[in-house]
């Protein structure tokens, strides 16, 4: 009787584990999709709204269609258990493979996370058929949904904190799918009397835990071949980090940065975006001492302003330490940025800018932004009259600011929506472009209090910008000309929705 009843709590509890192992994996595999797409597609809050849909609304599915499963459902119990562990874990693989590779790649991915969905669930219904002779309904049901958000909150505080920045977005996947086997193959084994087919399950469950252990192993091979189809030239570093996935490639004499798919710099042409970045704006500044840098950890900015003698202090804001590390360490990107990341001039801050201005009470003699284009709502706060009033508040007077605007080609509404916010925030504004070959007609935007000074003192040994190069860049041909638009604010993020739309016609 005491080992009928010992085996009966021991068939619980080891249920219930599985609970919370399948709510676990089942919001991974949910995290990791939508983190994927983000990477991928951009607009993350688009991206994880819509794969969060989809995902539950296929759990409905699933939910429905355990109906319809009559019979040993121990077993269907596990054979689900050994699908969600293989299609979860080698999603995230096949999506990175395949991303350059096919058209309809949208299809596949919310394919993937229908079917994902669809299995997953499955699950948490059948294990309450199966546990409902066995424990009171009133105890079952607190049971299994106390299981359920307790899997759920681990998820959700170790994906982001944990998972993403040391195993990855591939180990990640395959990691929690070896978990689902790995369930799926303990419940079999301590069941194995009372199931039907229990060698096939058995073996099932160990070539799936051996490919998934494959998987995990082979993990860095799948996501370098993954980017040795995207990118054309040889990568040389590559690194998820906690915000973004880094790649470096190196092509003869031509270094090139991705962030997340995005070409941030050419080493063979990033001096004309840099020095349009710095020069037209620092040049007009008397006596230029205090400096704010937000973006740009890659230190070319802060290369520029050093040509100034005048400058004491600059502080350099980027939110990615991978970032501010790499062209501190690497010495070809050192021979880049001159080294400049090493100055003992310079103060290096990782820490979200939107969050750290609010705290600052220096002033700067000049502030340039060099944020990555407003692809999604993350970065569109860093675009908003809530955090341009804070620059305002930080700067000097005399003192003038830079953004980087992106293309007033492709996204001109984009452009002149910049220009509108920092005017709505009283800023005088002086827009301007560039041509710089690996991107085309770029823009920036500068702003000042008062009156800007019209005479400039130029550093010596510029190759772009000179008394020659600098009138031509304040003139905009009628395609690239203002055009009537609205401030973007937090509220609206009108510049986020913009810029999708203007970027993607123009690449269809």
């Amino acid at each position: 009787m005491i080992r009928d009843e010992r085996n009966a709590a021991g068939f619980q509890w080891l249920l219930l584990f599985s609970v919370f192992v399948v709510a676990t994996c089942g919001l991974i595999y949910e995290l990791v999709a939508g983190t994927l797409a983000s990477y991928l597609l951009g607009d993350s809050v688009t991206q994880f709204s819509t794969i969060i849909g989809t995902y539950l609304f296929a759990m409905g599915i699933g939910s429905y269609l355990s109906r319809f499963l009559k019979d040993n459902l121990l077993g269907w119990f596990i054979s689900i258990e050994l699908m969600v562990g293989m299609v979860g874990g080698f999603s995230a693989g096949v999506l990175f493979i395949l991303f350059e590779q096919v058209v309809y790649f949208r299809i596949i991915l919310y394919a993937l996370v229908v079917l994902t969905g669809t299995l997953v669930g499955l699950e948490l219904p059948l294990l309450m058929r199966i546990l409902k002779d066995r424990v009171e309904f009133s105890d079952l049901v607190s049971r299994i949904f106390t299981f359920d958000y307790i899997g759920a909150l681990f998820a959700s505080l170790l994906f982001p904190l944990i998972f993403i920045p040391y195993l990855g977005l591939l180990r990640t996947s395959f990691f929690f799918g070896f978990l689902n086997v790995g369930v799926a193959w303990i419940v079999a084994y301590r069941f194995r009397h009372d199931l039907r087919g229990y060698r096939s399950l058995r073996w099932s469950a160990i070539v799936c835990l051996v490919l998934l252990a494959a998987g995990f192993a082979l993990s860095e091979h799948l996501t370098r071949l993954s980017e040795s189809l995207t990118y054309p030239d040889k990568i040389v570093y590559a690194k998820s980090s906690p915000y973004q996935r880094i790649v470096l490639t190196r092509g003869g004499n031509d270094w090139r940065l991705f962030l997340n798919g995005n070409l941030q710099f050419s080493s063979l042409d990033e001096y004309r975006y840099h020095e349009a970045l710095i020069h037209p704006g620092l040049s007009r500044v008397h006596h230029p001492q205090n400096i704010l840098v937000l973006g740009g950890g890659d230190g070319m900015a802060v290369r520029e302003i050093l040509k100034y003698p005048s400058v004491r202090k600059i502080t350099l804001v980027d939110l990615d330490n991978s970032i501010t590390t790499l062209f501190k360490s690497n010495e070809a990107l050192m021979k880049l940025n001159q080294r400049s990341l090493m100055s003992p001039a310079v103060t290096v801050v990782n820490q979200d800018a939107f969050v750290w201005i609010r705290e600052q009470k220096n002033t700067y003699d000049f502030i340039t932004i060099d944020f990555p284009d407003p692809s999604n709502y993350s970065l569109g706060k860093l675009y908003t009259t809530t955090f341009y009033r804070e620059l305002r508040r930080l700067l000097a007077p005399g003192g003038c600011l830079v953004i980087q605007s992106t293309s007033p080609f492709v996204a001109r509404k984009s452009f002149w929506i910049v220009d509108e916010t920092l005017r709505k925030t009283g800023f005088a504004t002086l827009p301007y472009h560039c041509y710089v070959p690996s991107f085309g007609e770029w823009g920036f935007v500068m702003g000042f209090q008062g009156e800007l000074p019209e005479d400039y003192t130029l550093p010596a040994g510029l190759r772009f910008i000179s008394a020659a190069t600098l009138p031509p860049l304040y003139s905009f041909p009628p395609d690239m000309d203002r055009v009537a638009s609205e401030a973007n604010t937090l509220n609206n993020q009108v510049l986020v929705n913009t810029f999708e739309k203007e970027w993607a016609d123009y690449t269809r």
